[in-house]
């Protein structure tokens, strides 16, 4: 193991000292948890403002039946997305989030697929 590898290590393990020990370390994790949560959410949203912006014509292009297909395959995705604690809660309710994700993901590919073939 190099000198690296065992500098990360050793980070990892002050960071989880810290978070074990420290009072209140378990508030501090979760507040960064959130934070983190918060930045990723508006990193997605940001891509998908960008995504819309670079294909204006494409999306306007879309029949009514496409574009109610492609948006609620989005609104799915969105609604996994905040309730997947409610989801994970059990079995089955994870089996479902992935059933909905997978199925929304094809959704929205296939009507891209098409909206981009000639």
């Amino acid at each position: 193991m190099g000198v690296r590898a065992l500098r990360n290590v050793a980070i990892i393990a002050a960071l989880a000292a810290v978070v074990a020990f420290a009072p209140a370390g378990g508030s501090a994790l979760e507040t960064l948890m959130v934070a983190l949560t918060m930045v990723f959410l508006a990193a997605i949203a940001w891509a998908v403002a960008r995504f819309a912006e670079r294909n204006e014509l494409t999306l306007a292009s879309l029949g009514d039946r496409e574009r109610l297909l492609l948006f609620g395959a989005g609104g799915v995705l969105a609604l996994l997305l905040t309730g997947s604690d409610r989801f994970f809660g059990s079995g089955l309710g994870t089996v479902a989030w992935l059933a909905l994700l997978i199925g929304s993901i094809m959704v929205a590919w296939r009507v891209w697929q098409e909206a981009n073939s000639y």
